[in-house]
This record gives structure tokens, C-alpha cells and sequence, in this order.
């Protein structure tokens, strides 16, 4: 407030004078009218003269206005004059819209004026919370002018209100209502308000995505026509690339919500050559770098991987390069759809080879790798382009050995094509190395460095390839003619150290760096293996021509370079002109690796670096041996895998093979419970009632039947034998009564009347013999009956014992099939109590070679306790020492006094026997 009053007090007098007291006039009704039609009109005049005399009004009226907003309410036209009152305050906007005759030192003194408001306004928190809540009133006259006022306040003083409403309570949510409002004007600048908003705030971010933003600007740019639409296209992928550009967490939220597939229709442009209109372009150029945002080298690999996985699988991909082929596409967008593609493919493998496979529409159809090759090493092509087209190159190589093999294999004899038709990329990227214009060379260069990076074996592939310099002349390798190359070095004939050694300007000393690299690379990696270029004879030729020292400053002068710092930021290739182009990011990362160890190599003595060899050669062996170790204990692995593997297959299986017998068991026994119910249903059929009933049920095979039948045959037996007795006293009698007849001469009336009665009783006799020889033999039937039926219960007690069913052949078949299972089941037990010795072999075995390994330390750790004993030891030993010679004093003293006290006693005293 001082600030602005010594604003205010430095104006003229006058006319302003005037309007100051209109102003506080107005202020004063404000505050102290009771009508609030008079209270209103108050404000609306205060609303006109708020531009103007923006100073005045913002001093005297703004705590008036923040109370008409906290009282008033209810009465919307009032709460809108005041927020329109507020807005022009604070915004800036305005301010390049007042005419040119206000002064110049005005003007420059009311710069701040909103930024210092902002900081009146904000003061009190609860200012922003009241117009946060005042956003929630549907009414035109008041959602709109709060709208803009927030988005005025998050322009000046961005971070602190950005504060304010995080903690506010449901403050995001609120404003993320704006984009709902079926109001365009509100619903347009609700978008504005949101990107003041997100910008460079992760948590608000968040917030606002979680409040399903994506979904609701994917469909305000869907209505409006993807990138046929206006300028409310543009805002909304404003706000988007807000919303994911360094924010891992929305951008995983916004592939796992599949909105990368909504991308897909943004880039259906087709091959039209009118349409591309300047809002168009802008549209296009923005959802082209939000897609970038999305597969950025700077993301976590994880997100970049799988969000490039979703491009291809949606078709993004296919869409891109479906533009990148297409005619009539402005050189801008085509430029930056390279780039897209690049990203989108870097370092994925599936999105690489389809790259592979993409065709020209041309006739014949050609890679379009190829065409891409043929612009970048075209020296008419736009400078961007031509960069663009190389990171493309780039991305297509990073980490692609298949890619990389590819491109070396069109520069060997056996795949170039002799009729000359076809152009493969290995002849242009030659021709590109060897052609006139320098900025083609650097391209090529790098491109075949790019193909050689991390890849051995396309490295010594490359070796192999042949040029062939002039018509007679026999073919030179690729490595030979780089290097006359290098030798000429502008038609200067010097070698490489006397260009190092030279003392040149600043433009030559980043020449001077890289040469002092090759040659510190030539003696880095040096084997000795040719006698006139050995470590030690480098070493001494840069000593006497160059020095070390100098020769170590010159290697700093590349880390030390402008272009270099610009080039280590990212891989993209981009620079503002060729001039610029100097260092590739692959390149400046391989620098910074070796300037260090070729320093140290440079330094090291011809006695250090024989050290270093064996040390080198010692440390060989020791790494191959742990290397062959780690092999053993890596194909242990493996095997103890494989066991593990075959055992759970194993277990399954033999889970698998105990459900079937127990299914099988399940059926046997369901047959044979169906057999003993047959059986028993056939038994009441076939017998007749009585007895038979009781026999009818004896075909269980349960003890307790079989013990009672056993009861019953006994007790039959019993019968039967009681009727023989029985038969055999009758036979007795009988016999006894023969013999007991008359002789022929007694009397025939006594003979006659005996006769009658004996035949009377022999006719009962026999009568009766005959009733009880029909029982004993019904008997007999019925007991020979029970003994057939007492053996087939035992044969079936036993074969059930044996589960073993006899009666029926399908009970045989399944016996037989449980029988083949516990086989099986025995066999696969065995083969698994042998894997389990094998793996238990192994394990011993790895065990073994880990003591072997850890035996060395154990021996050092051994001698090292018993050295740091022996010290102890030798410690002590001096401690006793002198603690002896401290007795020894002692002692003599005592002898001493004690002589004394003798000589005083008038005691003699010899002392030879302490002379020595």
C-alpha cells in the first residue's frame, strides 16, 4: 500500500484530483448506503472509472469491493460489477490496449500494478476461498467475471494462489465444474483458468487428471473437430501437455485409461493438399508433441516402453508414418512428425521392425528408410529436415543388433546391387561420407556410428567393406579411405601430433581435442602387438613432441566446448544452424568416458603399466575362472529349474493320476453296489415266500449275516440228526414188533384179531416213516442249499477283501485299469524320488564350489587373526617387560634403604656380590 500511494502521490493535480474524490464519494456510498440499489450503482460507477484510473480505484475501492462480495451475495448484478471492478485492477490485459497519450513514465510505473494488487487481493486467504466459492453460482453475470478474475490472479502471482487453492477444501474440484458448463465463453475460459493453474505443479496436476480432465478435453476436441478446430483445440492440448509433460503418474494414468487409442483420429489429415490452414498446422504441431510428451528419452524407460507398445497396437504408429509417406504435408509438420516417429519407435523393438517394413508410394516401392536417407544427405532439403531425419535414423538403430545388421549389410560386396536400379542406405550413407558438402559428411558419419554402437560384430563387419576410389585403381577399405582423409586435413600437410603440438587459435583447438582424443584412444586400447607402435613408444613420441602436460590440456579443450554441453543435453540432434553442428550426444558420452582413463594412461609409467598388464592378465584369469564358476553355478541353475519344473509337472501329474484312481475306486464301488442290489432285487424275484425270504437276503457279504446264517446251518444240522435218532427208534420198533409175531399154529380168532391190529399199527408205522423221511430229505435239500450259499458268501468275502469283483466282465476291465494306475503312479513316485537325489547331488555339488570359492578368503581372513595375534602377543611381551624392569627398580631400592638401616644397626655390609 505505501508502494502505491507514493504512485499515487507522484501524479499531477487537476483534473485526476477530481476523479479521486469521485472515486472516494463512490467508495463512501459503498460502505455506508443502506439501499442497495444506491450500493449498486455505486459499484457500477466504480466499474467504469476502474480502467482508466486504475491506481484510484484499486487504493480506495478493493476492501470496499472484497465486503460488497462477502455481504451482497444474494443480489448477483452487484457481485458481478464488483468482480468486473476487481478483474480490471488486477489484470494486465487492459493495459496495452490505453492510448498512446498517457507518459511514458507512467506507464512504466503502473507495470506492477497488477502483481501488487494480486498481493493485496491474496493477502487474506479467505479472498480466494470467497471467489472460489462464488464460481459454484450458475449465474452468467457472476461465474464468468469470477472466472477471469482467478485466472488474472494465477497470471500475476501464479505459485502462491496455486497454494491457496491446493488447500482449500474440494478448491480443484470446483473449478474442473467449469469445463461442464454448456456456456462456450465459460466453458473456454475455465480451460484458460485450468492451465494457469497446472502450470509447473505436479500436485494439482494430479488432481485435476483424477478428476477425469482427460476424458472431458478429449471430448470438447472430439466436438470440435480434432485438428479441423479452432483455437479451443489449441487451449485444451495446452492444458493436456500440462497435464502429462514430466508427470509419470498421469502420464500411467493415461494409458492405462486407453486414451493414447483417442489419439488415433487427431492424425487422420489424409492426402489433401488444400486444408492446411495456420490454426491447422498449430493443432497438429501440438498433438504431434503430445504424443512426444508421451515417449520422451526422458520418461522412465518402463512408461516410454509400454505407451509405444499402445501407439502400435492402436495403429498411432501406423497413422504417423501413413503421414510421414504422404504428399502435400506442410515442411514444418513433416519435420516434426520425423521426430515423432523417431521417439515412438526408439529402443522398441516391435515399432522398429515395422519401421523396417514401411514403403514409399513410389514406383518401384522403396524402403522408407531409403527415402529418408536420401533427403538427409540432399543438400536442398531444409537444414531441420535434414536433422530430423537423422535423429530418425538414430532412434531406428538404439538397441535395434537387427536393425544395425541390416544397414552394414547393404555396404558388402555380396548384397549391392550391380545393375545399379535400386539405391540401397549403404551407398548413400557413403556417398553422403565422401560427398562435397561437409554437413552431409557429418550427417553420414554419424549415422554409420550409429550403426556400429555397442555392436561388435558389425564392427568388424564393417572392416570388411570395400570402395572403389577411381576407374583402375584397386578397391580401398572403408577404414583406409577415412583415414587419408583424415591425413589431408585441408590440404595441410602435417601428422597428427604436429597439429596437437602447434599452438592455433580458438577456432583450431577443438581440432587439436580430437586428435589428442585418437591419439589417447591409440594408446589406451594398445596391445603391443605392433613393435613400431607400441604403448611405451606412443607415450614417448607425445613426451618429446608434445609433453604431457600440454597434450592433457589439449585432450580437455572438447569437454570444455560450447557445442559440446549442448550436444551431452539430448539425443535429438538439434541445432540453430549447420555451424552449430559439431558433436553428436552418443559421441560426447563416449568422451566423457575415456578422457579420464586416457589421462591416467598418459601418467602411468612403462614399470606401471607392466604392473597394470599382469595385474590386467591376472585379473583376466580370475574373472574367467569366476566367469566359469558363475557359468556352472548359471546352468545349475538352470538344471535345478528344470528339476524344480519336472517335479511340480510330475506332482500334477501325479495329483491328476490320484483323482483318477480315486474316481476309478468311486466306480468300482458304485458297480459293485449296484450289482448287490441286482443281486438282491433278483433273489426276491426267483424265491418263493417263507423260508426263502430269510435266504434271500444272505447275498451281503457283511460278518454279522454270515455268522448267522453259520448259526442256522448248525441249528438244521442239529434237526436232522434228532430225526434220524428218531427214524432209527422207529425202525427199531418196527423190527421188534416182527419179531415179536405168532406162530402159525395159535389160535386164528387171537391171530386173526392181532393180525388186524399189528397191520392197523405197521400201516401208522409206515405212514409216519414216510412223513419223516420226506422232512429229512426236504431237510437235506435245504441244507445243501445253505452249504452252496455259505461258500459263494466266502468267495465273495474274499474277492472283496481283494477288491476284486468277479460276477461281471466291466468289473474285471476296471480292476484291471486301477491296477494299471497304481503302476503308473508307483513308477512316476520312483522317477521323482530320483530327481529329488539328483537335485540333492547338484545342490552338494553347487555347495561344494562355493567353499572352493570362498576358500581363499577364509585362508586370508585366517592368516590376518593369526598376524593380528602374534601382535598382541608381541605387545604384551613388551608390557611384561617393562613392568619387570619397573619391579626390578623397585627391588633395589628396598636392597638399598635396607643396607642403609644395617649400616645404622652397625651391621656389616659386603656389597661385592651387587658389583659387577
Amino acid at each position: 500500500m505505501n508502494f502505491l500511494r507514493g504512485v499515487m502521490g507522484g501524479q499531477s493535480a487537476g483534473p485526476q484530483h477530481t476523479e479521486a474524490e469521485t472515486i472516494q464519494k463512490l467508495c463512501d456510498r459503498v460502505a455506508s448506503s443502506t439501499l442497495l440499489d444506491d450500493r449498486r450503482n455505486a459499484v457500477r460507477a466504480l466499474k467504469s472509472l476502474s480502467k482508466k484510473y486504475r491506481l484510484e480505484v484499486g487504493i480506495q475501492a478493493m476492501e470496499h469491493l472484497i465486503h460488497v462480495l462477502q455481504t451482497d451475495r444474494s443480489d448477483s448484478e452487484i457481485i458481478g460489477y464488483a468482480l468486473d471492478t476487481l478483474y480490471n485492477i488486477i489484470s494486465n490485459d487492459e493495459e496495452e490496449e490505453v492510448d498512446d497519450v498517457e507518459e511514458e513514465n507512467s506507464t512504466r510505473q503502473s507495470e506492477d500494478l497488477g502483481s501488487q494488487f494480486t498481493e493485496i487481493f491474496i493477502k487474506q486467504q479467505e479472498n480466494v476461498t470467497l471467489l472460489l466459492s462464488l464460481l459454484e453460482e450458475f449465474d452468467f453475470h457472476v461465474r464468468w467475471p469470477g472466472v477471469k478474475l482467478l485466472t488474472s490472479l494465477l497470471k500475476q502471482l501464479g505459485p502462491q494462489v496455486q497454494q491457496i487453492i491446493l488447500v482449500s477444501p474440494m478448491g480443484v474440484s470446483r473449478l474442473m465444474d467449469l469445463l461442464a458448463d454448456s456456456r462456450e465463453v465459460i466453458r473456454n475460459d475455465g480451460v484458460l483458468l485450468l492451465q494457469a493453474l497446472t502450470r509447473n505443479n505436479g500436485a494439482i496436476q494430479k488432481i485435476v487428471a483424477f478428476e477425469n480432465a482427460f476424458e472431458r478435453l478429449l471430448d470438447i476436441i472430439t466436438e470440435e473437430g480434432n485438428s479441423d478446430g479452432g483455437i479451443v483445440v489449441e487451449d485444451c492440448l495446452i492444458l493436456l501437455q500440462n497435464l502429462l509433460k514430466n508427470n509419470n503418474s498421469n502420464q500411467n494414468f493415461f494409458k492405462e485409461g486407453s486414451y493414447i487409442q483417442r489419439m488415433k483420429p487427431w492424425f487422420e489429415v489424409g492426402d489433401e493438399n488444400s486444408g492446411w490452414s495456420a490454426q491447422k498446422v498449430t493443432n497438429l504441431h501440438l498433438m504431434l508433441q503430445l504424443v512426444r510428451v508421451l515417449v520422451s528419452p526422458n520418461n522412465p524407460p518402463g512408461a516410454t516402453s509400454s505407451c509405444q507398445k499402445a501407439m502400435f497396437q492402436c495403429g498411432l504408429l501406423q497413422q504417423l508414418c501413413t503421414i510421414l509417406m504422404a504428399t502435400g504435408v506442410p515442411a514444418d509438420i513433416l519435420t516434426e512428425t520425423i521426430n515423432t516417429v523417431s521417439e515412438v519407435i526408439r529402443g522398441c523393438q516391435v515399432n522398429q521392425d515395422y519401421f523396417a517394413s514401411v514403403n514409399a508410394p513410389s514406383n518401384p516401392p522403396r524402403p522408407a528408410i531409403v527415402v529418408l536417407l536420401m533427403s538427409m544427405v540432399n543438400e536442398r532439403q531444409p537444414f531441420v529436415l535434414r536433422c530430423a531425419v537423422l535423429y530418425c535414423f538414430q532412434c531406428f538403430l538404439y538397441k535395434n543388433q537387427k536393425g544395425q545388421g541390416e544397414i552394414v549389410s547393404t555396404l558388402l560386396p555380396s548384397t549391392i546391387d550391380a545393375t545399379g536400379i535400386s539405391v540401397s542406405a549403404g551407398q548413400l550413407l557413403c556417398g553422403g561420407l565422401f560427398s562435397t558438402d561437409s554437413l552431409s559428411n557429418w550427417c553420414a558419419a554419424v549415422a554409420l556410428a550409429h550403426a556400429l554402437q555397442e555392436n561388435a560384430t558389425q564392427k568388424e563387419q564393417l572392416l570388411r567393406v570395400q570402395l572403389a576410389t577411381s576407374i583402375g585403381n584397386p578397391p580401398v577399405s572403408l577404414l583406409q579411405q577415412c583415414t587419408n582423409i583424415l591425413s589431408q586435413g585441408d590440404k595441410i600437410d602435417r601428422r597428427l601430433t604436429g597439429q596437437i603440438a602447434e599452438n592455433l587459435g580458438e577456432e583450431e583447438q577443438l581440432v587439436q581435442g580430437l586428435c589428442a582424443l585418437l591419439l589417447g584412444i591409440s594408446i589406451y586400447f594398445n596391445d603391443n602387438s605392433l613393435e613400431s607402435y607400441t604403448k611405451e613408444k606412443l607415450k614417448q613420441l607425445i613426451e618429446k613432441r608434445i609433453g604431457k602436460e600440454n597434450f592433457i590440456e589439449k585432450l580437455g579443450f572438447i569437454s570444455k566446448h560450447e557445442f559440446y554441453s549442448r550436444a551431452s543435453q539430448k539425443p535429438q540432434p538439434n541445432f540453430p544452424s549447420p555451424e552449430y553442428m559439431r558433436f553428436d550426444h552418443e559421441f560426447t558420452k563416449l568422451v566423457k568416458e575415456l578422457e579420464g582413463v586416457i589421462t591416467k594412461a598418459i601418467h602411468k609409467s612403462s614399470e606401471e603399466d607392466k604392473k597394470e598388464e599382469e595385474v590386467k592378465k591376472t585379473l583376466e584369469q580370475h574373472d574367467s575362472i569366476v566367469t566359469h564358476y558363475k557359468n556352472m553355478i548359471r546352468e545349475q541353475d538352470l538344471q535345478l529349474e528344470e528339476l524344480k519344473q519336472q517335479i511340480s509337472t510330475l506332482k500334477c501329474q501325479n495329483e491328476q493320476l490320484q483323482t483318477a484312481v480315486t474316481q476309478q475306486v468311486s466306480q468300482i464301488q458304485q458297480h459293485k453296489d449296484q450289482y448287490n442290489l441286482l443281486k438282491v432285487q433278483l433273489g426276491k424275484d426267483n424265491q418263493p415266500q417263507g423260508s426263502y425270504n430269510d435266504g434271500s437276503q444272505m447275498n451281503g457279504i457283511q460278518p454279522e449275516e454270515i455268522g448267522r446264517l453259520r448259526e442256522e446251518i448248525e441249528e438244521l444240522k442239529s434237526n436232522q440228526e434228532l430225526l434220524q435218532n428218531q427214524l432209527a427208534e422207529k425202525d427199531s420198533l418196527i423190527e421188534n414188533l416182527k419179531s415179536s409175531q405168532p406162530s402159525p399154529g395159535a389160535n386164528e380168532e387171537s391171530s386173526a384179531t392181532d393180525s388186524a391190529r399189528d397191520s392197523e399199527q405197521i400201516a401208522d408205522l409206515k405212514q409216519e416213516l414216510a412223513t419223516l423221511k420226506s422232512q429229512l430229505n426236504s431237510q437235506s435239500i435245504e441244507i445243501t442249499k445253505l452249504q452252496t450259499e455259505k461258500q459263494e458268501l466266502l468267495q465273495k468275502t474274499e474277492a472283496f477283501a481283494k477288491s476284486v469283483p468277479e460276477p461281471e466282465q466291466s468289473e474285471t476291465v476296471t480292476a484291471a485299469k486301477a491296477t494299471d494306475v497304481e503302476g503308473r503312479l508307483s513308477a512316476l513316485l520312483q522317477e521323482t524320488k530320483e530327481l529329488k537325489n539328483e537335485i540333492k547331488a547338484l545342490s552338494e555339488e553347487r555347495t561344494a564350489i562355493k567353499e572352493q570359492l570362498d576358500a581363499s578368503n577364509s585362508t586370508i581372513a585366517i592368516l590376518q587373526n593369526e598376524k593380528n595375534k602374534l601382535e598382541v602377543d608381541i605387545t604384551d611381551s613388551k608390557k611384561e617387560q617393562d613392568d619387570l624392569l619397573v619391579l626390578l627398580a623397585d627391588q633395589d631400592q628396598k636392597i638399598f634403604s635396607l643396607k642403609n638401616k644395617l649400616k645404622e644397626l652397625g651391621h656389616p655390609v659386603r656389597l661385592q656380590c651387587f658389583q659387577k
